[in-house]
């Protein structure tokens, strides 16, 4: 299955694409978050699709699309999970997984502008595969790891570079920062991808290609990944870990290149679609 949210900001709706086409699941009564998924939300709605074949009402292309996953507990995110993108930042091969968190307030729809940040003079991209966990996980073993997915979805860890690194302490505050988790267009049960070890994903800038990976690079996979991150913490369903970056980042250009309001974004992985987002400078409400 792939499982979107649509409508205005704060207030999406549920639904699905079928054969490349939108479907209403409002009537199923539940929004993706937490409680959908920790009850067996994939399975039911597998059924309410079955039950109500050709029954649902088709959603108009024009519409919004929101993170289709709800707000979750956590989005936690693997640092320098490329060698090629540690070279390129000057950064050490990590012998453990580097973990920093993104603020769940940063969520954003694949397709909202990016907002750079007041006083910020270094916003970068990073297209990503994010992973979402679909029941809770506490001291999961490798081989079991991938029973705890629920389904992937492509990400923009949107960062701040100066304040991620030279503001000192950790790096979320270059990383939580409002809009800088654009998340979708859908989220794809792992049925519909295939080996997630060898996905491609790239990223433009102004129809420039920054970034052009695979998956097959990562130092730790999915599954370490997910076993490793469950012995400090308690994945809950929902919840989202997103897997790192490959190189092309701004930062790792000479001289680094950053975004700047009318940029436009465009990213896309292997199997989960794509997504475009406009730079817009910081503005007071």
């Amino acid at each position: 299955m792939k499982l979107i949210r649509y409508g205005a900001q704060g207030k999406e709706k549920t639904g699905v694409i079928i054969n490349n086409a939108k479907f209403d699941t409002s009537a199923f009564g539940e929004d993706y978050n937490e409680a959908f998924f920790e009850n067996d939300g994939l399975n039911r709605l597998k059924k309410f699709l079955a039950d109500n074949e050709g029954k649902l009402p088709k959603v108009a292309d024009s519409e919004r699309l929101g993170s289709p996953v709800a707000r979750p507990s956590k989005i936690l995110c693997i640092g320098l999970n490329y060698a090629d993108h540690a070279r390129e930042t000057n950064a050490q091969v990590p012998a453990e997984p580097v973990l920093f968190m993104k603020s769940t307030t940063a969520l954003a729809g694949p397709n909202d502008d990016v907002v750079i940040p007041r006083d910020s003079v270094k916003t970068d991209w990073e297209v990503e595969l994010a992973v979402v966990i679909g029941k809770k996980a506490s001291y999961v073993e490798e081989p079991e790891a991938l029973n705890y997915v629920a389904g992937y979805a492509l990400h923009n860890d949107v960062s701040e570079r100066e304040f991620q690194i030279e503001r000192g302490g950790t790096w979320d505050k270059g990383k939580g920062c409002d809009t800088f988790a654009p998340v979708g267009p859908f989220m794809a049960t792992p049925d519909e991808l295939g080996d997630i070890n060898n996905l491609r994903l790239w990223l433009k800038v102004n129809g420039e290609t920054m970034q052009n990976g695979n998956t097959s690079n990562f130092i730790f996979n999915v599954p370490f990944v997910i076993a490793y991150v469950s012995k400090f913490m308690t994945l809950l369903p929902g919840d989202i870990i997103s897997t790192g970056t490959p190189a092309g980042v701004g930062l790792g250009f000479n001289p680094p290149v950053y975004l700047k309001a009318g940029d436009v974004m465009e990213l896309g992985i292997d199997g989960l679609g794509e997504s475009r987002q406009e730079v817009k400078a910081y503005a007071k409400n």
